[in-house]
């Protein structure tokens, strides 16, 4: 296990090298889990790219810290960026990853060179239904909501023939700090991104299952909308978090996304 110190927030991290000139990418995982959500992605790709993978503060192993706003997220990514010295990075976040990969982009554009935006938005959610979620979590606990989470989370079909992942999936969930949970959830309920999707100016592809009931095919769209020039596409038999249900059609996306990158922004990593 790897850890760093970041302004004060220990991080737990996993960092796998390339050989030669590779891209950097970073994985930044949802709320609720921890980064073993991109293991088999991870697992694909090693040796391509270089890869970094994190658990963001409140979640994992990682220190809980204060979380008031996705700026304290956007903190420790770009923390982690100038620990290993990297000068241009691809961001790929996936639901609040997703933000804090839109918020790292409207801080420091010149940092990235490309970005996958994965079942998540510019707004998410309503603060009546962030509100409810928060008391509720306060009130009685992760473990609470988690079947409710789980069915957006992964389709039917992973629920019937999937079990005893899906139930290490709820183990994973209800095993969070529930401060950082909460933290987090309003971190989502307070982010706005929709001006500064407008802003964004590099590759982007945004990426949605075609059963996301978290953050729907048609929201994911209209995240793209907003994004002059980006790629939008659908994976089916996918649910929220598609690294886990379909890793194998998100790598062939990221793959031939970032093939398709103009020559050059290359790191050593």
């Amino acid at each position: 296990m790897s850890f760093v110190t970041i302004g004060g927030i220990t991080l737990h991290h996993r960092h796998l090298k390339a050989t030669g000139n590779a891209r950097a990418i970073i994985f930044i995982n949802s709320l609720g889990t921890d980064f073993r959500i991109w293991d088999d992605v991870v697992a694909a790709l090693d040796g391509e790219m270089s890869l970094l993978v994190y658990d963001k503060r409140g979640h994992g192993l990682s220190d809980i810290g204060d979380i008031s706003s996705i700026d304290d997220h956007v903190d420790d990514l770009s923390g982690l960026i100038d620990h290993f010295g990297w000068e241009k990075i691809v961001l790929c976040g996936l639901s609040v990853g997703g933000m804090i990969a839109q918020g790292l982009y409207a801080r420091r554009p010149e940092i990235v060179e490309a970005m996958i935006l994965c079942d998540t938005a510019h707004k998410i959610g309503t603060n009546e239904s962030w509100n409810t979620r928060i008391a509720v979590v306060e009130r009685k606990g992760i473990q609470a909501i988690a079947d409710g989470v789980l069915k957006v989370w992964f389709t039917p079909a992973f629920h019937t023939a999937r079990v005893a992942e899906l139930d290490g999936y709820w183990n994973m969930m209800t095993r969070q700090a529930v401060a950082g949970y909460v933290g987090t959830c309003t971190a989502i309920r307070n982010a706005d991104f929709t001006d500064a999707a407008r802003r964004i100016a590099v590759p982007t592809l945004c990426i949605v299952g075609d059963q996301d009931g978290s953050t729907p095919p048609a929201l994911v769209r209209s995240l793209a909308a907003l994004i002059a020039g980006s790629r939008f596409e659908i994976i089916r038999d996918a649910g929220h978090i598609p690294c886990v249900e379909q890793p194998e059609a998100l790598t062939a996306l990221i793959r031939d996304f970032v093939a398709s990158l103009a020559p050059g922004a290359e790191n050593h990593g």
